[in-house]
């Protein structure tokens, strides 16, 4: 299958400052392309780019197999949800999601047709005689969606659309977008700088940093396999423990000692043997350090450690201790005994963990 979007060699520069560096995306027709990274990394500047906003410096751009890098916005068959929503304050609900075919010559049967459908999937049948000015956040960010969905465009570009939303209806709204990727099989290009958003929404996510790709992957690879320290730190909430050790070959496997906080040492065995440099960083999520008991299997590794802080979340606790100099978060059961001020032995399931090297960022295994 043919990719839907193919980025090549891109570049984009302003002036003399280079904003995006070397982009090769591509991804096929129903893929969910997430753009994530932290604010100035050039996750907009890309989508701009995609969409025809704005001119790349260099490179190749296709959508739907044909050259765009020249070609207008209005001619690459795309439609935009932005983050302001940007409705006509004017018109009805029905007229703001009827505009752009009205503009483009399509007949009243095929328009009146195409309002109803898009209405009636976003439940919003009973406010197309509002105004926007009578909307909720919510509600106008349904009805910029709708105004999108009329198009049936080859590719929808989203920036981030739900970050003017409370916490609550962000979540309803990702859900809300999720199932409408779902259900249209539609392709979607969206930016955000929040991670749960990138994680629970992507099929393929492109983590940026600086204008340069940092890693191209599922949710799962980029969450398991994370391509270097910025990856490893910026993608998942609470972020992967990036603990200093040492590490030595012993026999079969690798020994990886991590100084406690009052200057004892913690010797983990690793069963596998791995060609590491003696200075590493390892990488470890929450999830994947429990309370001793709560988790077998040959790679996983008890050790004592002083808890310094617990704090109840719900369903989960999360314990705090220091390991390697850094503050280390374990993700237990609620019922746990864990007491701050206490020693606890924890179970670290090496099978999940991730090298890092000091200097570099680069992950080693």
């Amino acid at each position: 299958m043919a990719p839907i979007l193919d980025i090549k060699n891109l570049y984009k520069n302003y002036g003399a400052v280079e904003i995006l560096k070397d982009i090769n995306v591509a991804i096929e027709p129903g893929d969910f392309l997430v753009l994530v990274g932290p604010s100035g990394c050039g996750k907009s500047t890309l989508l701009n780019c995609i969409a025809g906003l704005e001119p790349i410096t260099s490179g190749t751009l296709s959508i739907g197999g044909q050259d765009m890098t020249h070609v207008s916005p209005k001619d690459r068959d795309i439609a935009m949800v932005f983050q302001s929503y940007a409705l006509y304050p004017t018109m009805s609900v029905a007229k703001n999601i009827t505009f752009g075919m009205k503009v483009r010559g399509v007949d009243a049967a095929t328009q009146e047709r195409k309002l109803k459908e898009v209405a009636s999937q976003l439940q919003i049948e009973q406010l197309l005689h509002r105004r926007p000015g009578q909307l909720s956040g919510g509600q106008r960010q349904r009805v910029a969606m709708g105004r999108a969905l009329v198009r049936d465009p080859k590719l929808f570009l989203f920036d981030e659309p739900l970050s003017n939303l409370d916490a609550k209806l962000r979540v309803e709204m990702r859900s809300e977008i999720k199932k409408l990727h779902q259900n249209l099989g539609a392709t979607m290009v969206y930016v955000t700088h929040d991670q749960i958003e990138a994680m629970t929404l992507a099929t393929k996510i492109v983590v940026l940093k600086g204008g340069v790709v940092q890693q191209i992957g599922t949710p799962a690879e980029i969450y398991n396999n994370p391509a270097n320290l910025f990856v490893a730190d910026f993608m998942g909430s609470p972020a992967m423990n990036l603990i200093p050790a040492k590490t030595r070959q012993n026999g079969s496997g690798t020994e990886v000692e991590i100084s406690r906080g009052d200057g004892s040492a913690i010797v983990l065995k690793d069963s596998h043997s791995r060609d590491l440099p003696e200075d590493v960083i390892l990488g470890l999520r929450p999830e994947d350090i429990a309370e001793a008991g709560f988790r077998a299997g040959q790679d996983v590794q008890q050790a004592q450690c002083m808890i310094e802080m617990v704090e109840p979340a719900g369903a989960d606790t999360f314990v705090v201790s220091e390991l390697g100099g850094k503050q280390v978060t374990a993700r237990l059961h609620a019922e746990t005994s864990a007491r701050a001020g206490a020693m606890l032995d924890l179970a670290f399931d090496l099978g999940k963990v991730s090298y890092f090297a000091p200097g570099t960022g680069e992950r080693l295994n």
